[in-house]
């Protein structure tokens, strides 16, 4: 016995194609616009570090040297891969000719810059203002 019936496959859609919806089917909406996510502080902070090392034109283990830290350590600290403590990104910054100040305003204005770009992005009813200050908590 053989079946002489061609081998195709039926498709049936379980939902209608493109603009065609059921009868009383509430409207579709557009799927939410992903969240704009703020940079980490440690990214920030990382890249500053990094800048300003470049910049002067020296190693990362002449700066890790220098700040008595591990090389592999500054360089994951830069990467924004690890929290650092207010003790190793003063002395990396010391090592750099900063203090922690000025590391910490270089950061700020940092995430200012960053942030600024995404103003009102993802937010319904915030204002957007400008901060001239600096609040960190432990």
């Amino acid at each position: 016995m053989s079946n002489h019936l061609p081998n195709e496959a039926r498709v049936i859609p379980l939902r209608p194609h493109g603009g065609a919806r059921p009868a009383g089917a509430p409207p579709r909406q557009a799927p939410p616009a992903p969240a704009v996510k703020e940079p980490l502080w440690r990214d920030l902070v990382g890249d500053v570090l990094r800048r300003e090392r470049l910049a002067q034109e020296r190693t990362l283990k002449d700066v890790a040297e220098e700040a008595r830290i591990s090389m592999p350590y500054l360089s994951e600290v830069e990467r924004g891969r690890k929290e650092a403590s207010s003790e190793v990104l003063a002395a990396a910054a010391h090592a750099l000719g900063l203090n922690l100040g000025d590391l910490l305003t270089r950061a700020q204005g940092e995430l200012t810059r960053v942030t600024s770009r995404y103003a009102g992005a993802g937010r319904r009813g915030t204002s957007t203002s400008s901060h001239d200050g600096m609040c960190l908590a432990a």
